[in-house]
């Protein structure tokens, strides 16, 4: 259990993109700790393990000690990782909430985002595999290795290595299976500035003169003095 916490709190640290790897030892784990995606995943492995304590008295207290856990996770977080499923280490939860587990068998470094479900039905998740946002596992379905599963998708059929998969049922299938990672931009507040140039010079000296009124001597009034229009002239003629 200690190596697989060890190994998603390791997971939960590389997915930040803040420098939070770069600093100390101490720190990493405390800002993992403070992920809330990080605490329903901790309670399933403590549950995973309590399963397996056999003991008169200290198996059911620590059962008990794994339910409370888990429902606080579930309540807190809207993340729900059933105890008997079988998850392989490195598992980041990235946005929590309507994440649903059942029992089956995930390998290691799977990542999950908000509005995910994984019916009891499935019959094994690979290593290395990403769900976007509201992907469904349905189905008695397989889930290679190295596999992107698309937000929204619906997946009703097996997925082979190394594939990215998407759609409604899911049947669009392309070749490579490893997720984009963006970089978070922080918002500092600041108003948005022009970029200097010929650009903002053209820019600034429209917005600098004023547009001529009707009563100003550049108006209307001005053009009859540049000489007589056509119908003056035919008039003068006749």
């Amino acid at each position: 259990m200690f190596e697989n916490v060890r190994a998603d709190l390791r997971a939960s640290i590389a997915n930040r993109k803040d420098g939070t790897w770069q600093r100390h030892r101490i720190i990493k784990t405390l800002r993992a700790l403070g992920n809330m995606g990080v605490w329903p995943v901790m309670a399933y492995r403590f549950g995973h393990w309590a399963r397996g304590v056999r003991r008169p008295l200290v198996g059911p207290v620590f059962r008990v000690l794994a339910f409370l856990m888990r429902q606080s996770a579930m309540i807190w977080t809207g993340v729900f990782i059933h105890p008997a499923a079988d998850i392989g280490p490195g598992l980041v939860i990235h946005t929590w909430f309507g994440v649903f587990v059942g029992t089956t068998r995930i390998g290691k470094n799977c990542t999950l985002a908000s509005g995910v479900l994984i019916s009891h039905a499935t019959r094994s998740v690979g290593d290395n595999v990403y769900f976007g946002a509201g992907a469904k596992i349905i189905g008695d379905t397989k889930i290679g290795n190295n596999v992107v599963i698309m937000p929204n998708s619906l997946v009703m059929v097996d997925v082979r290595d190394n594939t990215t998969i998407a759609g409604v049922p899911a049947r669009i299938k392309l070749r490579g299976g490893r997720p984009q990672r963006f970089e978070a931009r922080k918002v500092n507040g600041d108003a948005a500035k022009i970029v200097p140039g010929q650009a903002t010079g053209e820019v600034n000296a429209s917005v600098a003169t004023p547009a001529p009124s009707l009563g100003s001597p550049a108006g209307p009034a001005s053009v009859s003095k540049a000489g007589p229009g056509p119908a003056e002239r035919s008039v003068k003629a006749s």
